[in-house]
């Protein structure tokens, strides 16, 4: 049953973003802002995580929201845990402001959905420039930050399994010591219920916490970051314990 809800909700996603698509490539062609593409990119992408528990019981809870920044015009770099492709459709729904992601290229090339984000004021990089890709991050981020729009980066660079902890790089930390705006470390369950090689997706609630906003001025960017991957790891480890209950036993060991 598990698999025929999740081929359900894939389905429903591949069809409804075919006119969402088309909607914002039509704005994009009309001189439409960038903020009305995001409105609609939005409303997309909060209609795949409702559906997600409309048809495969995939819930979810948010606490930490009084965290984050109420000034309009106050940029952040948000740090979130990677573990699924949820969390990439969650943040845009449960966020107060828009946002700009930092992602490859490559997933420009896919059908309608790479268009829609390649209409969007996102920043997309290509990983073989190393060096001139992190000044594109660092230029765009500016003007972006600057407009208030907050940008969303995954330290850990790729998805990591279920009570894993990835290699936390220093890029989105960087970012942030180089424009002057503080960090948001956010810890998501996802993995319980979308794991991040599987297409079944499993009835659950998926606990998102926002931290405190961590300031960045004076800071130097890997102890910045340590400080986030230590908020990050041990909320993980309080939302969800049965995750890390092996590692703890095997730590203690």
């Amino acid at each position: 049953m598990s698999f025929i809800r999740s081929l359900i909700h894939l389905l429903w996603m591949s069809i409804t973003v075919i006119p969402y698509t088309l909607l914002i490539l039509l704005v994009r062609l009309f001189g439409g802002s960038p903020a009305a593409r995001w409105t609609i990119a939005r409303a997309w992408l909060k209609l795949s995580v409702d559906s997600a528990g409309w048809f495969c019981g995939v819930k979810y809870r948010v606490q930490g929201m009084e965290n984050l920044p109420t000034d309009a015009q106050q940029g952040v770099v948000l740090l979130c845990k990677h573990q699924s492709t949820y969390e990439t459709f969650l943040m845009p729904a449960i966020m107060p402001r828009a946002l700009a992601y930092v992602f490859k290229k490559e997933l420009l090339s896919i059908p309608f959905f790479g268009w829609s984000i390649g209409s969007l004021d996102m920043i997309h990089i290509d990983r073989k420039h190393g060096s001139r890709a992190f000044h594109k991050v660092v230029e765009q981020g500016k003007r972006l930050l600057a407009q208030g729009i907050w940008v969303i980066m995954f330290p850990e660079g790729t998805r990591v399994a279920r009570g894993e902890v990835g290699e936390y790089k220093t890029g989105a930390t960087r970012l942030a010591i180089m424009t002057g705006v503080p960090v948001v470390p956010i810890a998501v369950t996802s993995a319980k219920c979308w794991p991040r090689k599987s297409f079944v997706k499993k009835p659950g609630v998926v606990d998102v916490s926002i931290g405190p906003m961590i300031d960045s001025t004076g800071r130097k960017h890997e102890e910045l970051m340590a400080e986030v991957q230590n908020w990050i790891e041990a909320e993980m480890r309080r939302l969800d314990p049965e995750a890390y209950s092996s590692t703890s036993h095997s730590t203690a060991a």
